[in-house]
């Protein structure tokens, strides 16, 4: 998923959690905290994956000489 996909997810949670508080619907403000805590973990799961990919880049560089 990319960083933009997160975003928007990250957005339709705030809006869902803003549209739940408005109207009272607790079920919805709930479903939009969780859709931002998936959001959240997914960056921080992209996060550590772009930075193992630039250790490992990093490691070959060493190894190869290039």
């Amino acid at each position: 998923m990319s960083t933009a996909d997160n975003k928007a997810e990250e957005f339709k949670g705030r809006a869902k959690e803003a549209a739940g508080s408005l109207t009272g619907d607790d079920d919805l403000k709930a479903e939009g905290k969780a859709d931002q805590a998936s959001s959240s973990v997914k960056q921080h799961i992209d996060d550590a994956a772009s930075k193992v990919k630039e250790a490992a880049e990093s490691v070959k560089e060493k190894l190869t000489g290039h």
